[in-house]
């Protein structure tokens, strides 16, 4: 099977009468892309950053406000992660901290293994955890303080991120112990809350450089929505996968 990697640009390319069936795109800029008497029967788009496009049309429906309010609904508490002031982003976390939990306990309940299961060759329980210490500490350690040395080493490095100039061997290079990725976990979990305990109405406002592009400004509430959204998506991301672990392999019959 052909493979296109980010070496091979495909801008403004049209294919006719094409079969993609079963075609896999991940990680990929199809902005702009249009289809046309196309068959998307068993279709599955996953695009984080929908809300933020102009619009997505599916037979002329602009259907980004459906999937937004279906989201929410799903996943009570979400449509808290833009709050504006102190103490909406206050009840934003907390309900944050309550959602995170219960999986946690889900997941413990599993068999053992569980969280360190690949689906489809995405990130495992244990590594979305580790990725969620890197956003802490990338967008509240980096952004927002400002610390010197925001990382701990257990982060879980995304595309974005170690293309970033970072101090690589910050991180280790070892598999940590499930344990070991809950104590990191819960410390980040920590330091945002005591963050958000103090926070002020003034201090929302505040600039902050972009941690990926510092030419950008930010402020401190536009980081903190950062924060909840990466928390929300990838909780979207984690239960989405234990859903799958716990149905088991698919009855090929049925594909």
């Amino acid at each position: 099977m052909a493979a296109f990697t980010r070496s091979d640009d495909l801008q403004g390319s049209t294919f006719v009468g094409a079969n993609l069936s079963g075609a896999r795109f991940v990680e990929s800029d199809l902005s702009g892309v249009v289809m046309r008497g196309v068959e998307v029967a068993r279709a599955d788009v996953d695009a984080p950053w929908l809300p933020h496009g102009d619009y997505f049309r599916v037979n002329g429906v602009d259907v980004i406000p459906y999937v937004e309010a279906e989201l929410d609904r799903r996943f009570p508490g979400r449509s808290q992660r833009r709050a504006a002031d102190p103490d909406g982003l206050r009840a934003a976390w907390a309900v944050l901290e309550r959602t995170w939990a219960a999986t946690l306990d889900r997941a413990a309940a599993m068999p053992g293994g569980t969280v360190d299961v690949s689906v489809d060759g995405e990130w495992t329980f244990a590594q979305t955890l580790r990725h969620l210490v890197l956003a802490t500490d990338t967008w509240l350690g980096k952004a927002i303080l400002g610390l010197d040395q925001p990382f701990h080493p257990l982060g879980q490095l995304d595309v974005g991120t170690a293309a970033d100039d970072v101090d690589l061997s910050v991180f280790t290079t070892e598999t940590p112990s499930y344990d070991e990725v809950l104590d990191a976990r819960a410390d980040r979990v920590a330091m945002v809350r005591d963050f958000l305990a103090d926070l002020t109405a003034e201090q929302v406002a505040e600039e902050r450089r972009n941690p990926h592009a510092p030419q950008y400004p930010e402020t401190v509430r536009s980081c903190l929505h950062t924060i909840l959204e990466e928390e929300w998506e990838h909780h979207r991301f984690a239960v989405r996968d234990l859903d799958m672990i716990q149905a088991g392999p698919a009855d090929p019959a049925s594909a």
